[in-house]
């Protein structure tokens, strides 16, 4: 039986600030993952928020990454 590993979304650690966009809804998903993308400021599918590069927000994102994406953005 082969071990799945979990795949997590590895931010830039140079970025500043992170775009997160939620492309998947989270009908069906436990209402811990509900409450991360709330957290996150995701409401509606689509919703785009800007988060700053810091190591709590990419755990969160990585709670919940199958449902996100994620772009880096430098600063200007």
């Amino acid at each position: 039986m082969a071990i799945k590993e979990k795949k997590t979304l590895r931010a830039p650690q140079g970025s500043a600030s992170l775009k997160i966009k939620l492309v998947r809804s989270l009908i069906g998903y436990p209402s811990g993952q509900r409450v991360v993308a709330r957290g996150l400021g995701l409401r509606k599918l689509n919703s785009e928020v800007v988060r700053p590069n810091t190591p709590e927000i990419r755990g969160m994102i990585n709670k919940i990454s199958h449902v996100l994406k994620v772009e880096a953005m430098e600063e200007q």
